[in-house]
């Protein structure tokens, strides 16, 4: 029997069975897990909520330790970390490692910013009193991850919470949950206390997480995922008036201008676009060049996508399978209502046929600027090119969505470049950059996209109270 609930630094087996862990790259099984339900989500809490009287008092000097150590092992072990992400969410080798090391930044940044913690002092206007202002843990903090990037996820959700002196329960994606449970030997090892950090897995995320809302010991909810499952979650935190952060769906618009630097446009967009297989939130939806320069763009952007060679991890391949037959199938009924609607296909890297989910990266010409691929979130290898004249058009263009998590723009005039990033309504630009995520800046959308920023001081506060004294202080 496997035992993989993780409930006072102690491995147990899931009260619901097990279930499968897959290899996206060959379809066949990695090895069983167990499956928690609602009483092993219960029991996480018990710890959590029991580990919380002891641990938001422990010295902030103390807690930024652990979290300097964990980073520290993390490092230390990157490579085995990456395999295994490779392995159970099947993106490159190299997009692997280099998830755990950014991953690992997160528990550096917060261990920085625990022995930082903010604090204000003043009269009153009216005198009479003096204002002190502090701020407290928000308490057990529910954190529900996705497969996309199974360490970032967890790490930029645990180190900002722990820094704040919150004890967690996690619930991992179903398709990843072995990463999770890598970083969490790892904490223990760096002196993590019992009952601190709790994680349930489980096919059934709605019983797990339904029952930690409904539990009045839980104070926040931090959720990273779709749109939809954000909103059912937001309709229950609502009922107990639960703090909550989401990060949710994507549909980053992609700009370049006719006097931007065409070869650095083109290495952006290949980061933008591809980085794990285009399944990110932040990837580059929806390709928007100026036609000025559409032509030279799509020839050079073309010529890399079909250079991409498309495979197992293990074999050393640019990009990987997708997470599973779903998410290829979806895939599908994008590219052909594309093509449908007047696209069509002017560069495709050819893809093995196997049993694993791959779906061959290619590049779309002549789409329509209200076709179906660039008002969905793709989330796969398909980058639709529209092209555009006025800066008004393009601004309208990008804006014409209800998410608005990232953007990219490519402009050769800097000033430019700003006034076209301001005027997009999304939380996070990219400017002459194709990558956004950063642990020491705020990562965070408006609009449908989310609630709530994390990295950065932003995120260490929402996992923070505010509270103020009023003191009488006779003049």
């Amino acid at each position: 029997m496997t035992a993989d609930v993780f409930i006072n630094n102690q491995w147990l087996p899931g009260a619901d069975g097990e279930f499968d862990v897959v290899d996206p790259a060959t379809g066949e099984t990695i090895r069983p897990v167990s499956n928690g339900g609602p009483a092993d989500a219960t029991a996480a809490v018990d710890a959590a909520a029991a580990a919380l009287v002891s641990w938001r008092k422990v010295a902030p000097r103390e807690r930024a330790e652990i979290l300097r150590r964990t980073y520290e092992l993390m490092i230390r072990d990157k490579d085995e970390i990456g395999a295994l992400i490779a392995a159970e969410n099947g993106k490159s080798l190299t997009d692997a490692t280099g998830e755990v090391t950014y991953s690992a930044e997160f528990f550096r940044w917060f261990a920085e910013e625990t022995v930082r913690m903010g604090g204000d002092y003043g009269t009153a206007p009216a005198g009479g009193s003096r204002t002190v202002v502090t701020h407290h843990p928000v308490g057990v903090a529910a954190l529900v991850t996705p497969w996309n990037f199974p360490a970032a996820m967890a790490t930029r959700k645990i180190a900002p919470a722990l820094a704040a002196g919150c004890t967690v329960v996690i619930k991992p994606a179903s398709e990843t949950p072995l990463t999770t449970f890598a970083i969490a030997k790892l904490m223990v090892e760096a002196g993590v206390p019992e009952g601190v950090v709790n994680i349930v897995p489980s096919k059934s995320a709605g019983k797990i997480v339904g029952t930690w809302l409904e539990d009045p010991r839980v104070r926040k909810i931090s959720f990273t995922g779709s749109t939809p499952i954000g909103r059912v979650l937001l309709k229950q935190a609502a009922e107990r008036v639960v703090n909550s952060s989401m990060e949710l769906g994507g549909n980053a618009p992609f700009i370049v201008t006719e006097d931007a630097d065409i070869d650095a446009a083109v290495e952006g967009a290949m980061i933008a676009k591809f980085r794990g297989g285009g399944q990110a939130c932040t990837a580059a939806n929806r390709l928007y060049v100026h036609a000025d320069v559409a032509e030279e763009f799509t020839a050079k952007f073309g010529a890399k996508v079909e250079a991409l060679t498309v495979g197992p991890a293990n074999e050393g391949s640019d990009i990987g399978p997708m997470i599973n037959a779903k998410a290829v199938d979806d895939i599908h009924a994008l590219l052909e209502g594309a093509l449908s609607a007047g696209a069509r296909i002017a560069h495709q890297s050819p893809a093995p046929e196997s049993k694993g989910f791959y779906f061959p990266p290619t590049v779309l010409v002549d789409v329509p600027a209200d076709a179906e691929i660039v008002r969905e979130e793709i989330f796969g290898p398909v980058a639709p090119i529209v092209t555009w004249t006025s800066d008004d058009e393009v601004i309208a263009l990008a804006n014409d969505t209800e998410m608005g998590l990232a953007a990219y723009v490519y402009a050769g005039e800097l000033q430019r470049g700003i006034r076209l990033g301001e005027s997009i309504e999304a939380g996070m630009i990219g400017l002459n950059r194709g990558i956004v995520s950063d642990p020491a800046a705020p990562f965070g959308g408006m609009k449908q996209s989310g609630i709530g920023r994390e990295g950065a001081r932003a995120g260490l506060e929402e996992f923070q109270e505010t509270q103020y004294l009023s003191v009488a202080w006779p003049d």
